[in-house]
Protein backbone atom coordinates (compact mmCIF):
# COMPACT_ATOMS: atom_id res chain seq x y z
CA UNK A 1 0.00 0.00 0.00
CA UNK A 2 2.92 1.95 0.79
CA UNK A 3 3.44 2.48 -3.63
CA UNK A 4 0.10 4.15 -3.87
CA UNK A 5 0.53 7.07 -0.55
CA UNK A 6 4.40 7.31 -3.30
CA UNK A 7 2.15 7.49 -6.55
CA UNK A 8 0.08 10.16 -5.01
CA UNK A 9 2.85 12.17 -3.96
CA UNK A 10 4.78 12.10 -7.12
CA UNK A 11 3.85 16.14 -7.68
CA UNK A 12 5.23 16.05 -11.08
CA UNK A 13 2.87 13.43 -12.30
CA UNK A 14 0.14 14.39 -10.49
CA UNK A 15 0.79 17.73 -12.26
CA UNK A 16 1.19 16.08 -15.71
CA UNK A 17 -2.14 14.72 -15.39
CA UNK A 18 -3.92 18.00 -13.88
CA UNK A 19 -2.93 19.65 -17.27
CA UNK A 20 -4.22 16.41 -19.58
CA UNK A 21 -7.60 17.23 -17.25
CA UNK A 22 -7.55 20.96 -17.62
CA UNK A 23 -7.11 20.69 -21.29
CA UNK A 24 -10.09 18.22 -21.57
CA UNK A 25 -11.88 20.55 -19.52
CA UNK A 26 -10.95 23.75 -21.93
CA UNK A 27 -12.25 21.57 -24.76
CA UNK A 28 -16.03 21.38 -23.14
CA UNK A 29 -16.16 25.19 -22.61
CA UNK A 30 -14.66 25.92 -26.29
CA UNK A 31 -17.20 23.62 -27.57
CA UNK A 32 -20.05 25.33 -25.52
CA UNK A 33 -18.98 28.91 -26.69
CA UNK A 34 -18.60 27.69 -30.33
CA UNK A 35 -21.85 25.57 -30.69
CA UNK A 36 -23.63 27.13 -28.37
CA UNK A 37 -24.60 24.02 -26.73
CA UNK A 38 -23.14 21.43 -24.29
CA UNK A 39 -21.56 18.46 -25.55
CA UNK A 40 -19.52 16.04 -23.06
CA UNK A 41 -18.27 14.03 -25.49
CA UNK A 42 -15.61 16.08 -25.95
CA UNK A 43 -14.02 14.79 -22.92
CA UNK A 44 -13.29 11.42 -23.76
CA UNK A 45 -12.61 11.88 -27.59
CA UNK A 46 -9.35 12.77 -29.13
CA UNK A 47 -8.83 16.00 -31.63
CA UNK A 48 -9.57 19.51 -30.53
CA UNK A 49 -8.54 22.64 -28.99
CA UNK A 50 -6.13 22.02 -26.74
CA UNK A 51 -4.62 19.05 -27.55
CA UNK A 52 -4.48 17.26 -24.33
CA UNK A 53 -2.07 15.11 -24.69
CA UNK A 54 0.57 17.98 -25.74
CA UNK A 55 -0.19 19.60 -21.88
CA UNK A 56 0.40 16.26 -20.49
CA UNK A 57 3.85 16.02 -22.14
CA UNK A 58 5.02 19.22 -21.67
CA UNK A 59 4.24 19.46 -18.49
CA UNK A 60 6.08 16.42 -17.70
CA UNK A 61 8.71 17.44 -19.68
CA UNK A 62 9.23 20.95 -17.83
CA UNK A 63 8.52 18.86 -13.77
CA UNK A 64 11.14 16.45 -15.02
CA UNK A 65 13.62 19.54 -16.19
CA UNK A 66 13.54 21.31 -12.91
CA UNK A 67 12.95 18.39 -10.86
CA UNK A 68 16.29 16.43 -11.87
CA UNK A 69 17.99 18.53 -13.95
CA UNK A 70 17.80 19.97 -17.26
CA UNK A 71 20.87 18.54 -18.27
CA UNK A 72 19.48 15.00 -17.06
CA UNK A 73 18.90 11.94 -19.09
CA UNK A 74 15.72 11.72 -17.59
CA UNK A 75 15.34 15.45 -19.22
CA UNK A 76 16.20 14.29 -22.45
CA UNK A 77 13.65 10.96 -22.44
CA UNK A 78 10.69 13.23 -21.44
CA UNK A 79 11.53 15.76 -24.36
CA UNK A 80 12.15 13.23 -27.05
CA UNK A 81 8.97 11.28 -25.69
CA UNK A 82 6.90 14.92 -25.84
CA UNK A 83 8.19 15.30 -29.12
CA UNK A 84 7.24 12.02 -30.45
CA UNK A 85 3.82 12.50 -28.98
CA UNK A 86 3.11 15.92 -30.41
CA UNK A 87 4.05 14.85 -33.96
CA UNK A 88 1.87 12.03 -33.75
CA UNK A 89 -0.86 14.31 -32.65
CA UNK A 90 -0.57 17.04 -35.40
CA UNK A 91 1.14 14.82 -38.09
CA UNK A 92 -0.12 11.09 -38.10
CA UNK A 93 -2.84 11.28 -36.69
CA UNK A 94 -4.15 14.41 -38.35
CA UNK A 95 -3.60 12.99 -41.78
CA UNK A 96 -5.57 9.63 -40.73
CA UNK A 97 -8.63 12.08 -40.21
CA UNK A 98 -8.22 12.96 -43.32
CA UNK A 99 -7.88 9.71 -44.77
CA UNK A 100 -11.17 8.58 -42.88
CA UNK A 101 -12.54 12.05 -44.33
CA UNK A 102 -12.28 10.95 -47.94
CA UNK A 103 -13.46 7.66 -47.44
CA UNK A 104 -16.64 8.62 -45.62
CA UNK A 105 -17.28 10.48 -48.45
CA UNK A 106 -16.69 8.03 -50.95
CA UNK A 107 -19.00 5.57 -49.36
CA UNK A 108 -21.39 8.51 -49.15
CA UNK A 109 -20.86 9.24 -52.91
CA UNK A 110 -21.09 5.58 -53.89
CA UNK A 111 -23.86 4.14 -51.64
CA UNK A 112 -26.71 6.60 -51.65
CA UNK A 113 -30.21 5.44 -50.86
CA UNK A 114 -30.83 2.84 -53.21
CA UNK A 115 -28.14 0.63 -51.01
CA UNK A 116 -27.59 -0.57 -47.80
CA UNK A 117 -24.11 0.00 -46.28
CA UNK A 118 -23.81 -1.38 -42.57
CA UNK A 119 -19.98 0.02 -41.41
CA UNK A 120 -20.04 2.22 -39.17
CA UNK A 121 -18.50 5.64 -40.44
CA UNK A 122 -15.02 6.30 -40.10
CA UNK A 123 -13.87 8.45 -36.96
CA UNK A 124 -12.52 12.10 -38.83
CA UNK A 125 -11.14 13.95 -36.04
CA UNK A 126 -8.72 11.73 -34.70
CA UNK A 127 -5.79 14.16 -34.84
CA UNK A 128 -4.39 17.84 -33.83
CA UNK A 129 -3.91 20.70 -36.22
CA UNK A 130 -0.23 22.88 -35.08
CA UNK A 131 -2.11 25.51 -33.37
CA UNK A 132 -4.11 23.04 -31.17
CA UNK A 133 -1.15 20.92 -30.17
CA UNK A 134 1.13 24.27 -29.50
CA UNK A 135 -1.75 25.95 -27.04
CA UNK A 136 -1.66 22.41 -25.67
CA UNK A 137 2.39 22.59 -24.81
CA UNK A 138 1.97 26.20 -23.84
CA UNK A 139 -0.92 25.27 -21.54
CA UNK A 140 0.97 22.44 -20.23
CA UNK A 141 4.25 24.56 -19.14
CA UNK A 142 2.20 27.35 -18.03
CA UNK A 143 0.34 24.61 -15.65
CA UNK A 144 3.25 23.50 -14.69
CA UNK A 145 5.01 26.51 -13.71
CA UNK A 146 1.38 28.04 -11.90
CA UNK A 147 1.80 24.24 -10.00
CA UNK A 148 5.34 25.57 -8.17
CA UNK A 149 3.49 28.50 -6.32
CA UNK A 150 1.22 25.72 -5.16
CA UNK A 151 3.84 23.90 -3.30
Amino acid sequence: MQDIGDFLHNRVLLVALIACFIAQGLKLVIELIKNRKLNVRVLVTTGGMPSAHSALVTALAAGVGETIGWASPEFALATVFAIIVMYDAAGVRQAAGKQARILNQMIDELFDEKHEFSQDRLKELLGHTPVQVIAGSVLGVAIYLLSRSAY
